[in-house]
């Protein structure tokens, strides 16, 4: 399936939010590990928002928990974060790695249906959340409604699956052994992944100031670690959970040659990586 393609994927609501209640257990499982590369998006993602102590932060799809973590140690204890989730289940390794961080709240929440007042947030992100929303276009709208003029939101997503190695790889060996179920739960990663098309949702809902970069990084791992289990259980868990061992354990032996084809003579397997981080201001006039 091509990334154009998969702009239209069609997303099931309700599949979709029981697949990341089942998901909950694995991000929190692996959120530590995975905080390096994640960190590669966040830290470009924070530095757009420009958070200033005091602010009021809304982190929408938080997981397991960042960027929402890193901002509250920016916007001061007078500011405040509220990291929220579709699924509840998914904020659970998120509460535990926060601790009593302040000033930071978990909350459940709708994209397309914020609970929250007009105007009443100084920033909004969106890190990795944006793609899974049937109504993308009406979950920008409400990021501009809860906006304040002048007020800023950041989001990312994913860029092209050729140019996410991991992803590639990963989704060629699991749809070989489960089938367009998992062709479907990896595809909808990159509904984004044309350049633009995330900006023309800010554009279409009246921001102002848009802009829209590719975040590309390339990080050298080695075969003999299990550097891809996580991904592998955060994107298909809900699809691998039941199964057979002799069937996980294939899975496992599939994948594994399947990145010793990429090894170089050193052993190091060079992982792209390539994110787009969308970024728009509300007018402060209409």
């Amino acid at each position: 399936m091509t990334d154009r393609a998969s702009q239209h994927i069609a997303i099931d609501p309700g599949r979709e939010r029981q697949r990341w209640d089942q998901s909950g257990p694995f991000w929190d499982r692996w959120a530590d590990a995975m905080a390096d590369p994640a960190d590669r998006i966040n830290r470009p993602l924070l530095e757009r928002l420009d958070l200033q102590p005091g602010h009021r932060l809304l982190d929408l799809a938080a997981g397991a928990g960042e960027p929402a973590l890193t901002a509250a140690s920016l916007v001061g204890p007078d500011g405040l974060v509220l990291a929220t989730d579709l699924a509840p289940a998914m904020l659970t390794g998120a509460r535990r790695r926060a601790g009593s961080t302040a000033p930071l709240v978990f909350g459940a929440a709708d994209m397309t249906r914020l609970p929250f007042a007009d105007a009443s947030m100084d920033r909004v992100s969106c890190r990795l959340g944006l793609m899974f929303v049937p109504d993308d276009r009406q979950a920008v709208e409400e990021m501009r409604r809860v906006l304040r003029p002048g007020g800023r939101a950041v989001v990312a997503v994913w860029g092209p699956r050729a140019d996410n190695t991991l992803f590639a790889e990963l989704g060629r060996v699991v749809a070989r052994h489960l089938g367009p179920d998992a062709d479907q739960a990896l595809e909808v990663l990159f509904r984004h992944a044309d350049p633009g098309r995330t900006a023309d949702l800010f554009r279409q809902a009246g921001f102002s100031d848009v802009s829209e970069t590719a975040v590309l990084t390339d990080a050298a791992t080695r075969l003999d670690r299990p550097f891809w289990r996580p991904a592998l259980e955060m994107v298909f868990g809900p699809l691998l959970q039941g199964l057979p061992m002799v069937i996980r354990q294939q899975i496992d032996t599939d994948i594994v040659r399947a990145f010793a084809r990429l090894a170089g003579s050193d052993g190091k397997i060079y992982l792209r990586m390539h994110a787009r981080l969308a970024a728009a201001i509300t007018p402060t006039s209409v």
